[in-house]
């Protein structure tokens, strides 16, 4: 009797649909240390509204939901509201510091166009397939 072997690939790992850069986990990491309040990390999302159509959300993360994706990344957790999900695949969040102040900025490449403002932007989802 012969007996089949199969050879066992080692798992890749998922791609994150949100990944942080080098200077948004550092800025994140003092936030969460500072914090008044026993937070799991950062909930990330997007509403309707604004010039474009679409803002992003950003708050403090105090539970998991029930249907929340989440990513962990340089050691920040990033609650992902189920609704964004397709909106946010590829986006990389930086901080950015100038003379005349300092945010958060959001790299999408789902992006179709934004205001002049940077407030608000389109965002066409991801196809599921």
């Amino acid at each position: 009797m012969t007996q089949i072997t199969k050879a066992v690939r080692p798992k890749r790992e998922r791609p994150k649909p949100v990944r942080l850069t080098e200077a948004a986990a550092a800025r994140l990491q003092q936030i969460m240390k500072d914090a008044d309040g026993k937070y799991l990390g950062v909930r990330v999302g997007v509403t309707n509204g604004g010039c474009a159509g679409m803002s992003y959300t950003m708050n403090y993360a105090e539970e998991t939901n029930p249907l929340d994706e989440v990513v962990e990344d340089q050691g920040i957790k990033i609650f992902i509201e189920p609704k964004a999900i397709l909106f946010l695949i590829g986006t990389e969040m930086d901080f950015e510091t100038s003379k005349l102040g300092s945010r958060f900025s959001f790299r999408n490449p789902n992006e179709t166009a934004s205001c002049g403002c940077g407030e608000s932007v389109s965002i066409t989802p991801v196809q599921a397939g």
